[in-house]
């Protein structure tokens, strides 16, 4: 019996060595036994059965490269659990016999190379890696891959492979990296240097830049990892241009030069272009179809890049693009089939792998064994301005609800889905359609029209009141011929030509150069699409995205709605949309109840009906709703996108940190993952979550000067066009308002007082203080005073002195500057009798103390005047002047400080000091 099993046994592992014959000689290797031996038959060579030192059996195979012996393999039959066996291997990767050991390459005392096999499985040990261990591979790598390993190893022996490489990563630069990137990269880089798992995934939203992290990682990893080759999969075809494009235009960090002046990048046409490639861009479609030994196309195929086999694929050894070609995988857009059928495809490198999702799913999580080393939601892109937050407006027609029926013997057109040609028939029987049947089976020319017009009729009252131009819009249909009835539908509703609105799908005339349009014109404002712009095209200017088709896939949903949520400079926003002054937000209109799935997340601002200041005043009492603090969050985003920078860095300093991680705060609060992992040890879960919202909001409920500030921005920045009153002239005349004047100058005098502890230009010029005001201290004051509800400026609150004060003011024909400011403040607390222009003053002074030079005997050249001239020029005009200032205009004309210096001597300094005290007293 037991020589049976022993037989058994034997067949078994006969058979796997026939197997892994067959691998060897797929991948380079030349078999020999070892009576026909010939180390110089080719690079590669695996000797059957070789003996090995005294206490150390046989060996299956001994692996030659280069005539040096460098690994080893052990055949075990199909089925057997090869983790079982690593012992036997690393029994013999020690036991050399002298003779062998002479052309041996070792490491530590053993072979470097180890490897246990079924024929149906193997495994693989590179002995150069840090810690050692034993993983699956799809076959074995080619002789001149183990040669390469060989050679890094022997050129940098501290580091020899990448996996040792990846611990000593320099420092990531933060120059140009958002918070959130840096995180991701980060994180990956934690991943492989810990190598707990052989894959990672970075959650980021949609529009955070997801690719431009992809790019920085790869330079990385190329310059400083030891990686030599990256596979860049992307969702379609089209999307392969936009990521070419975006390693185009990275500039590395140091010396700026483009990543692809360094590393070529490629889309993938073939094996053939592989050798020249650092990374190479494709669909996993394309990647197939490559391993099939296919030629690859690089034009789009709708076709072949949305193509999703039935079942999963299985994937065979192809010579030119062995599974070591690629070190990094990197999976754009993680969520979609390809962990699923074309999951085989991801495995047959030997490569780590990182996706990129803005929405993964169970199955996502699955295949990335949990390893999530980064998160970023969308809700916290839009706390940090990278996102804009969105509205949702729903559209309902009788038929897009229910369906309809059309009566048997009615006359109705019918159109071939395949030639597009039309006909008339009668029906036979009534036709009773759903509304899943749709613009599917059934196209209801009066649903698409009154959904059109509706959305026309809505769209500067109600969607986007007060604008007059179509916002840029993307409608979603179901299908090219859908998408063919709505672009027609909507020029036609619109009353405007082609220019207008334009179908961008596969199928469509020049895809591509209508998609830049879409991007760039001011002309082309409504786009019309199924797929195409689905994923990972950006559209930044995009407001308005408008479905017409239902999708049942939270993740593709996500990826759809992101299109719009991208933010934008003002000036290009303005370039494209002219009525508009910054995207704040942009709008979901739903036709279809897309956004009545229990996947889709409510926008930020949640309740549209409730104001700023009431939401603030909420704020201060902490008795704001969970759902209204999110609408907060909202509104504090959309507010920070339209501040200058002078005004974000006040609005910092009044809340003694930045604002926007006030709003990274409140959004956190409302956010379920944080509530669940506080309420999951909380004894009362209400409480903590109460006790968390109430935290986050502290930062504004304490303090009720940034209230204040929050409101007075607002209003600075609101403009309310009234079109509903029509105004009747009352009368026309001549007249000098005094009361109106009285108004405005005891409202100036409250204002002084009201703010004396708070605006520093006041307490300057107020209170003796030995520090001088200065033009910023000036310039916030003119910042406060002219916001709503006052509006005031200098000139305004001087001409009503003017005209109260006639005899005591002084008027003059120059623009006024903002130092009046400090005159008009001494002039109303009562230090100054006469309301004097800044300038005037400081020009009097400055006469005044060049008589006094004159009388003590100094006697100035024309050089020194010039300098001295200018100086009180820029006190007149900035309320003092810095040493630092010789450096600016008009005096570099002369040399700067150093012609300062020069010209005035070493009395330079004493001199600027000697002008501030006198001229600004």
């Amino acid at each position: 019996m037991a020589d049976s099993v022993s037989e058994i046994r034997l067949q078994a592992e006969q058979k796997a060595r026939v197997m892994i014959d067959r691998q060897l000689t797929e991948a380079g290797w030349l078999v020999q036994d070892k009576s026909a031996l010939n180390l110089f038959a080719g690079p590669g060579v695996a000797v059957r059965e070789s003996i090995m030192a005294a206490g150390h059996g046989r060996v299956d195979y001994l692996l030659y490269v280069n005539q040096q012996v460098v690994g080893v393999i052990e055949a075990k039959p199909v089925g057997t659990a090869l983790s079982g066996v690593e012992w036997q291997s690393a029994m013999y990767a020690t036991g050399l016999p002298a003779a062998v050991r002479l052309r041996a390459l070792t490491r530590d005392d053993r072979l470097p190379f180890v490897f246990e096999a079924s024929g149906s499985e193997t495994h693989f040990t590179n002995g150069y890696d840090p810690q050692p261990r034993a993983r699956l591979v799809f076959t074995f790598p080619r002789p001149e891959t183990l040669a390469r390993f060989v050679r890094d190893a022997q050129a940098t022996p501290d580091r020899p492979t990448w996996r040792a490489k990846v611990r000593h990563l320099p420092a990531l630069p933060a120059d140009g990296l958002r918070p959130a990137q840096i995180t991701a990269i980060s994180g990956i880089e934690r991943s492989l240097a810990e190598q707990r798992f052989d894959r990672s995934l970075v959650q980021m939203a949609t529009g955070a830049g997801k690719t431009f992290t992809a790019v920085t990682e790869s330079y990385r990893l190329l310059k400083y990892g030891g990686f030599g080759r990256v596979l860049f999969l992307v969702d379609r075809n089209n999307l392969a241009d936009q990521t070419v494009a975006e390693f185009q235009n990275y500039r590395t960090p140091g010396d700026g030069r483009r990543f692809t002046e360094l590393y070529n990048v490629d889309k993938l046409t073939g094996a053939g272009m592989l050798a020249s490639s650092s990374v190479v861009v494709s669909t996993i479609q394309r990647v197939y179809k490559a391993l099939c030994g296919d030629a690859v196309s690089a034009d789009d195929d709708p076709g072949l890049d949305g193509f999703v086999p039935d079942e999963p694929v299985t994937v065979t050894y192809q010579r030119q693009i062995p599974p070591e070609t690629f070190d990094l995988v990197i999976v754009d857009e993680a969520h979609r089939s390809i962990y699923g059928v074309w999951r085989r495809v991801l495995e047959y490198f030997d490569a780590h792998i990182v996706g990129l999702t803005a929405t993964p799913g169970k199955q996502t999580f699955g295949f990335f064994r949990q390893n999530l080393v980064s998160e970023y939601t969308y809700p916290q892109s839009v706390a940090d301005n990278v996102n804009v937050d969105f509205d949702l407006y729903r559209i309902r027609t009788q038929i897009s609800e229910q369906g309809s029926t059309i009566e048997a013997g009615t006359v109705v057109p019918a159109v071939d889905r395949r030639t597009r040609v039309q006909r008339l028939q009668t029906l036979d029987d009534d036709l009773e359609y759903t509304k899943r049947q749709l613009d599917r089976a059934v196209t209801a020319t009066s649903q698409i029209r009154l959904v059109l017009e509706t959305f026309r009729d809505r769209l500067f009252t109600e969607i986007f009141p007060g604008r007059s131009t179509v916002p840029k819009t993307l409608i979603f249909c179901k299908d090219d011929a859908h998408a063919e009835e709505v672009v027609t539908t909507v020029r036609e509703v619109f009353g405007k030509g082609n220019d207008f609105a334009a179908k961008i799908t596969y199928q469509a005339k020049d895809p591509k150069g209508h998609l830049q349009a879409f991007r760039t014109s001011a002309t082309l404002r409504i786009a019309v699409t199924v797929d195409m712009i689905a994923t990972g095209t950006d559209v930044k200017p995009l407001e308005c995205v408008f479905f017409l088709r239902d999708v049942r896939s939270a993740a593709y949903f996500e990826q759809m709605k992101g299109r719009g949520a991208r933010t934008i400079a003002s000036a290009d926003f303005q370039a494209v949309t002219p009525d508009a002054a910054e995207k704040t937000r942009f709008v979901i209109v739903d036709a279809v109840g897309v956004t009545e799935h229990d996947f889709v997340d409510p926008p930020l601002n949640r309740d549209k009906s409730v104001s700023l200041q009431k939401l603030l005043d909420k704020a201060a009492t902490l008795t704001l709703t969970e759902a209204e603090t999110a609408t907060l969050a909202s509104r504090l985003a959309a507010l920070e996108l339209q501040l200058t920078q002078a005004e974000r860095i006040e609005l910092d300093q009044v809340a003694g940190a930045p604002v926007r991680d006030i709003v990274r705060g409140l959004v956190d609060a409302v956010d379920p993952d944080t509530q669940a992992r506080i309420t999951a040890t909380a004894a009362d879960p209400a409480a903590a979550v109460q006790d968390l919202l109430d935290a986050a909001v502290r930062p504004i409920a304490a303090n009720p000067d940034l209230r204040a500030r929050i409101l007075e921005l607002r209003r600075a920045h609101d403009r309310i066009i009234d079109e509903v009153s029509v105004d009747t002239l009352e009368d026309a005349y001549g007249v000098v308002d005094t009361s109106r004047a009285q108004s405005i100058v005891d409202s100036w005098r409250d204002y002084l007082t009201e703010h004396r502890d708070e605006i520093t230009a006041i307490q300057l010029l107020t209170e003796a203080r030995d520090r001088k005001i200065s033009f910023a201290d000036i310039q916030e004051l003119a910042d406060r005073i002219q916001r709503p509800p006052r509006n005031w400026t200098p000139d305004l609150i001087w001409a009503a002195y003017a005209a109260i004060d006639t005899t005591r003011v002084r008027w003059h024909n120059d623009r006024r500057t903002l130092t009046d400011l400090v005159s008009l403040i001494r002039y109303t607390v009562g230090q100054d009798d006469h309301l004097v222009p800044y300038a005037d003053k400081v020009r009097e002074r400055y006469a005044g103390w060049l008589r006094q030079q004159e009388q003590a005997g100094v006697r100035l050249t024309d050089t020194q005047r010039w300098w001295l001239d200018r100086m009180a020029q820029v006190i007149a005009a900035s309320a003092g002047i810095t040493p630092d200032d010789l450096d600016n205009a008009p005096f570099t004309e002369r040399g700067g400080i150093d012609g300062a210096i020069r010209d005035l001597g070493p009395a330079t300094a004493e001199l600027v000091d000697q002008l501030n005290a006198e001229l600004t007293a």
